[in-house]
């Protein structure tokens, strides 16, 4: 084989291995976290009631690493290259515990119920029917129970928020979905300062 043959052999070789490394390329991943509601920082902590976070449900259809957007009609979407950057059954409770935290100015909410359920003051149980992109807005609909530790009844509700969102570009989604959970946690606190009051 010639000098000539042996560069032609080695560049067509190269040329084919780099089409394979560029077509092996995954495309990239973005991955979002909902973020809680902004609290006055200057207003130090009070120790209020104990509320824990017993538990949150919410539809499998949404409870994946994707986020799933409509697709027309009855058809969804489920986008590989935007996901959650930790379950939405892991960072639902939380975002819940750190927006009740803030609302009710308390260091004594808790996302962790195997820790705090069985002494908590107060139980929150919420069942997520909707939890999806709908239009130009994502919907929040939720049922949620308080159970209190003193026997009273309980208390029940149901709060749907509507947030609209400015585009449908997934950060702006993600922050509307942010906002709804954070008028989710307002509805819930205020009924849980209506069970104070009540006792």
């Amino acid at each position: 084989m010639s000098v000539k043959q042996l560069l032609v052999t080695v560049v067509c070789g190269l040329s084919g291995l780099l089409a394979l490394v560029g077509c092996g390329r995954s495309p990239q991943t973005s991955f979002y976290t909902l973020t809680p509601l902004v609290a006055d920082a200057t207003i130090p902590k009070s120790t209020g009631p104990s509320i824990t976070i017993a538990s949150v449900t919410l539809p499998e259809l949404v409870d994946r690493p994707q986020l799933v957007v409509p697709d027309g009609g009855t058809r969804i979407a489920i986008l590989e290259g935007q996901r959650w950057a930790e379950p939405l059954k892991s960072a639902l409770p939380r975002l819940l515990a750190e927006n009740i935290s803030r609302l009710m100015n308390s260091d004594r909410v808790s996302a962790y119920p195997q820790h705090a359920a069985i002494n908590a003051d107060y139980r929150l149980f919420v069942d997520i029917q909707r939890f999806e992109l709908s239009g130009s807005t994502v919907v929040v609909d939720a049922l949620w129970e308080i159970r209190s530790a003193k026997g009273v009844k309980s208390l029940t509700g149901r709060s749907k928020a509507v947030e609209s969102i400015g585009s449908t570009d997934y950060e702006a989604v993600v922050a509307g979905y942010s906002r709804a959970m954070a008028t989710l946690s307002r509805e819930i606190t205020q009924s849980l300062r209506s069970l104070q009051t009540k006792e």
